[in-house]
């Protein structure tokens, strides 16, 4: 096109140089060194040493060595002195890596901002509070060792998820499974069955039998209620939910912590307090554990893609779940 000198590019594989003839016929040459040597000289000028260097890109110390050599040849100077105490940068390394290093610098930001943004960040999850308590926070340190990159965020509430409405990406909730607009997924069964204190066993009214409960304080919670009189009547003892003498609280983390300090006997899920029944902090007087028809569920919103970070802690929650150990049959169920 007239007017337009705009020409050709031609390359130079063995050096990777290459020359540009550009607008109006201007020559413009540009070198570009290879770029894993040149990664090798950044990291040994910052950290100053081959060692430190080395175990920072996971490769020995001669791979190290043989990459430096390689970026001085490349240049046909010398980067750095070899010291029998490590390495320093000479007068023209320094002055090289004081003009690459920002750009590495730069890589490495740009790099971060793209994985943070396609994980999504934060990873958000709301959970009941017993739940979030007894069973979540207890595994999310290994989450954490398995994923240091990925952040969680959990907070607690039981009232219905609305992911119209409010900005989570995961919900724990209990219920019947049915919730319109989420994606559904069943994590615990509600097994329920009386837990105590061991002392509780041996006291003054040894607790052996069922009609031994008329001599023991009930624990209920104020949030499940109807926890005694389920597992009495799924047992044949419905008469027993009348017994006048019981201590509510406002949580079962509280119901569970007073049955633990030997103020009664609580009913119990099984499922999380798995920790509690394995070092006899809490145990089952009662061989009786019933199944109600509730459950545990994750939810996620309906949509056409889930970011990664989310898939990825749904994965391993759902991973925990399954290597869960399973407990003896309920014996009854509502």
């Amino acid at each position: 096109m007239a007017g337009n000198r705009y020409a050709f590019v031609v390359f130079a594989s063995q050096s990777d140089r290459y020359i540009m003839l550009g607008k109006q016929g201007e020559i413009m040459s540009r070198a570009m060194p290879p770029l894993n040597p040149l990664r090798v000289f950044e990291a040994v000028a910052r950290l100053g040493s081959f060692t430190k260097a080395a175990e920072e890109l996971y490769v020995s110390q001669s791979a190290v060595s043989r990459q430096i050599s390689l970026i001085e040849e490349y240049l046909g100077v010398k980067l750095f002195e070899r010291e029998q105490r490590g390495v320093t940068l000479t007068a023209i390394g320094h002055a090289y890596q004081q003009d690459i290093g920002p750009a590495f610098a730069q890589i490495s930001a740009a790099t971060q901002n793209l994985l943070t943004s396609t994980r999504g960040g934060p990873i958000k999850v709301r959970a009941y509070t017993t739940f979030a308590a007894k069973w979540l926070m207890r595994r999310l340190p290994e989450f954490q060792e398995a994923h240091p990159d990925l952040e969680v965020r959990i907070s607690t509430n039981v009232t219905p998820i609305d992911f119209q409405k409010e900005n989570i990406d995961l919900a724990i909730q209990f219920g019947d499974g049915n919730w319109p607009g989420s994606v559904c997924e069943r994590l615990l069964d509600d097994e329920i069955a009386p837990v105590c204190a061991p002392a509780l066993l041996k006291g003054k009214v040894p607790l052996k039998t069922l009609e031994d409960l008329k001599q023991h304080r009930l624990l209920h919670s104020h949030y499940r209620k109807s926890d005694w009189p389920d597992w009495l009547s799924a047992v044949g003892r419905p008469e027993l939910a009348e017994h006048h003498e019981s201590m509510e609280f406002s949580s079962s983390i509280l119901t569970y912590q007073a049955a633990v300090d030997g103020l009664g006997v609580a009913i119990g899920q099984i499922a999380l307090l798995d920790q509690e029944l394995e070092k006899g902090i809490l145990v089952c007087p009662f061989e009786q554990i019933v199944k109600r028809p509730f459950a545990y569920y994750l939810l996620q919103p309906e949509r056409h893609s889930t970011p990664r970070n989310v898939r990825i802690f749904r994965e391993w929650l759902l991973d925990k779940i399954r290597a869960t150990p399973s407990r003896p049959s309920a014996q009854a169920s509502l």
